[in-house]
């Protein structure tokens, strides 16, 4: 599942992962990736953090909260890229955290296969 406001950048992730053969969620803010976590219960999240509404910390956090899903592995994208909010990120329990600049699509795709594994 991918949590993503930026339109570009989610369509292209999807069209990745499909190429790849994954099966792909996507939401748009916080609150429908919330719903989505919980109806769908997917085998990993790629969650923006500065989302509409609800941000990815308190996505996080709500996860790691609930027991039938605080084991899903997520891996933070996004554009804060500060050592306090990266740390925060892996504190709270992503198994990843990817400054968006820094990372290709393609790389990205190659970080959830790893994930998966």
């Amino acid at each position: 599942m991918i949590i993503e406001d930026d339109k570009f950048l989610r369509e292209l992730i999807v069209r990745k992962l499909n190429k790849e053969d994954f099966e792909v969620s996507e939401a748009v803010d916080g609150e429908e990736g919330i719903k989505k976590i919980i109806e769908e219960k997917p085998d990993l999240i790629l969650l923006d953090l500065i989302l509409p509404g609800i941000d990815g910390f308190e996505v996080l956090a709500r996860m790691k909260k609930e027991s039938s899903l605080s084991s899903i592995p997520v891996i933070i994208l996004s554009n804060l890229g500060q050592k306090d909010d990266v740390e925060k990120g892996l504190k709270m329990g992503a198994i990843d955290y990817l400054i968006k600049a820094h990372f290709t699509p393609g790389e990205i795709i190659e970080k959830i296969k790893v994930a998966l594994k």
